[in-house]
């Protein structure tokens, strides 16, 4: 698979999977940041940097193929201090709400700024911005489209997205309409060529076993039963026989991995505008995207959206289980341990992988 082309300081030396560079001075004008952790950029960087990108971008002879390389931005190889826009003259900067691993801001109101801020984000942040180019071949689900990319600091990686159109799955629900959306993403994904993803860098992930995973999730519930945060008695449907039917079954496909609420975006009628943050992507076990699903928009649609996507039941179910019992465990270690998630939103995941779906009594008559 021909590879996009890298930042031309890093071709000749860089990770052909990653195009991490190796360690070096490579100061950024911009910034002024030495090698190192950098510090988190002020609101005058991040205009500074924005405004080049999206010169960048405008620059750009056809819509959307400034995804295609990280030259066009790199502040670090062609800006000069001569050509640095002033910081009162940039676009509008926002600080994104949602946390992740990137340091991230909305631009004006078409594009979102990502700044790895560490070396290690900045290979997944490379991989990510590939890995989006293949899915989009195969999604019928709209993916970010970079219009510039680049480096900031040392080098840590940029990435200035389209902003796509549509509210955080938290603060929207998914309808009828838009359960085909999600049926597609997850047929999609299947198509994706798995030697295509592992020639990026994407890693390969075992299933993971959903018989320690009920071990620790009964552990989970003992704790959650004082605090009246859950009934015990409905993890007893989980039977060390259901475990073992509930095997994975399925073949190994490109897994999104973490298809929880505020990476989906919804419109206003309900269907799925848009699929965010690739970084989390494996090679592996597709239940754990109807896991995600479960998580993000309830049990019922997810397996729906699923069995239209061609998944049996039994590959539903596991699924299922797998979003039931991490919801136990995360909630439990965010009452009793040092998680420091935000204890409505872990509320709302348990509620919704926990709703009943008529799937588990036909299969219980299916033995």
């Amino acid at each position: 698979m021909k590879q996009p082309p890298i930042d031309k300081r890093t071709r000749a030396t860089a990770d052909p999977r990653t195009g991490e560079e190796p360690p070096g001075d490579h100061t950024s004008p911009l910034t002024g940041t030495r090698p190192g952790h950098p510090r988190r950029p002020t609101d005058d960087t991040v205009r500074r940097i924005a405004r080049a990108a999206l010169r960048t971008g405008a620059d750009t002879a056809t819509p959307g193929a400034a995804h295609r390389q990280e030259s066009p931005a790199a502040p670090t190889a062609t800006a000069t201090p001569a050509r640095i826009p002033r910081a009162d003259d940039g676009p509008r900067v926002r600080p994104v709400a949602e946390g992740g691993e990137h340091w991230s801001w909305w631009v004006g109101a078409r594009h979102v700024l990502r700044m790895a801020p560490d070396r290690e984000v900045s290979a997944r942040l490379r991989r990510e911005i590939r890995l989006r180019d293949l899915v989009r071949r195969h999604v019928a689900v709209p993916v970010p489209v970079s219009a510039a990319t680049g480096i900031w600091a040392e080098a840590h990686v940029y990435t200035l997205d389209q902003r796509l159109l549509g509210e955080s799955g938290e603060d929207a629900s998914v309808s009828a309409v838009g359960e085909p959306d999600l049926a597609a993403l997850l047929t999609g994904l299947r198509e994706v060529p798995v030697a295509d993803a592992a020639a990026l860098g994407v890693p390969r992930t075992p299933p993971r076993s959903l018989d320690d995973l009920r071990t620790a999730a009964r552990h989970a519930a003992r704790q959650l039963v004082p605090d009246r945060e859950f009934d015990a008695g409905k993890l007893a449907r989980l039977t060390p026989r259901a475990v073992v039917e509930l095997a994975p079954r399925a073949a190994a496909v490109v897994v999104h991995g973490d298809l929880k609420g505020e990476h989906l975006r919804i419109s206003a009628d309900g269907r799925v505008r848009g699929v965010l943050d690739w970084a989390d992507a494996l090679i592996g076990d597709p239940a754990e995207d109807i896991r995600g699903l479960a998580l993000s928009v309830g049990a019922p649609a997810a397996v729906r959206a699923a069995t239209l996507a061609g998944y049996s039941p039994r590959e539903c179910l596991r699924g299922l289980w797998l979003a039931r019992c991490d919801t136990l465990i995360l909630l439990a270690e965010r009452l009793h341990g040092t998680d420091d998630s935000p204890l409505p939103l872990l509320r709302s995941q348990l509620a919704r992988a926990w709703e009943a779906i008529l799937l588990e009594r036909l299969s219980e008559d299916d033995g």
